[in-house]
């Protein structure tokens, strides 16, 4: 990948200065979905879902629901 020179790390600099970038692509993604809201995880915590995610083809939010969904059912019976 060629380097910027300088000119044009200058006039990059200066557009993302000067102007807002548009984030909204009109499509939804995560995000932005409905009822979404940040959590902190502790570190064993992020690195099972880390771990789960990448020998699965879940997302941690399907993962975390598949616990929940667990968890219920244990305590419902």
């Amino acid at each position: 990948m060629a380097r910027m020179t300088d000119e044009e790390a200058d006039a990059l600099d200066d557009l993302w200065t000067r102007t807002t970038p548009e984030i909204d692509t009109g499509k939804p993604g995560f995000l932005t979905r409905k009822g979404f809201s940040m959590v902190s995880l502790d570190p064993v915590t992020a690195a099972y879902l880390q771990a789960k995610t990448a020998i699965s083809n879940h997302s941690p939010s399907e993962i975390i629901g598949e616990l929940v969904r667990k968890e219920l059912a244990a305590s419902t019976h």
